[in-house]
């Protein structure tokens, strides 16, 4: 099983120019490790479209690759979705679940049917070309490049310690950059960061 820094720091330090869309209870930490224009916090709305927001800025922008770090649970409210990114054919795309089997920023609640789910079957069954599960640290961090650089789409399920981070909110005292302003006014500086056409 995977800390939450084990997965994240490995990807902050082979992130280059890749947009970071982040929901839920990784949306902090990530905030804690980067700073960039191109990350992107999407937990301001209806749980479960991160992994379709994410989607819909590499259909935006073919030339960048988007990565969607999405809860367990936000993933299991929207499974359609995983039919819809291969339909879509966007190949730069890497959608990645973090599994901690709760609801962890409401307060633990157990996803349903945690410990006999496997997202990774579900996106082979979708048709995703790319389908990987990590619970390790070293073979995750090795992985990293390949994932980040070979045309996807690419499925990525991660098994991760549950963490105590608590619900999220949009104020200066934030730690993360991205939560300090409102979602209106960093969608601003995100968009400008992506460029024209956006």
């Amino acid at each position: 099983m995977l800390t939450r820094a084990q997965l994240l720091e490995p990807l902050a330090a082979h992130r280059t120019d890749e947009v970071v869309v982040t929901t839920m209870s990784v949306t902090r930490p990530w905030g804690r490790l980067s700073s960039h224009d191109l990350d992107f916090a999407s937990a301001d709305s209806a749980m479960g479209h991160t992994a379709d927001l994410a989607l819909g800025v590499a259909l935006a922008r073919p030339d960048r690759m988007v990565v969607c770090l999405n809860g367990d649970g936000s993933m299991l409210m929207t499974l359609g979705t995983l039919a819809t990114v291969i339909g879509s054919g966007a190949t730069n795309y890497l959608l990645i679940v973090v599994e901690n089997g709760s609801y962890e920023i409401t307060g633990h609640q157990p996803i349903p049917g945690r410990g006999s789910l496997d997202f990774a079957a579900m996106a082979r069954g979708a048709g995703f070309p790319r389908v990987f599960r990590f619970d390790e640290p070293v073979a995750w961090a090795r992985s990293l490049p390949d994932l980040l650089r070979t045309p996807g789409p690419t499925f990525v399920q991660t098994i991760v310690e549950p963490t105590a981070e608590g619900p999220i909110s949009r104020r200066p005292t934030e730690p993360s950059r991205y939560l300090q302003v409102s979602l209106a006014d960093w969608a601003r500086v995100f968009r400008k960061a992506l460029g024209a056409g956006v």
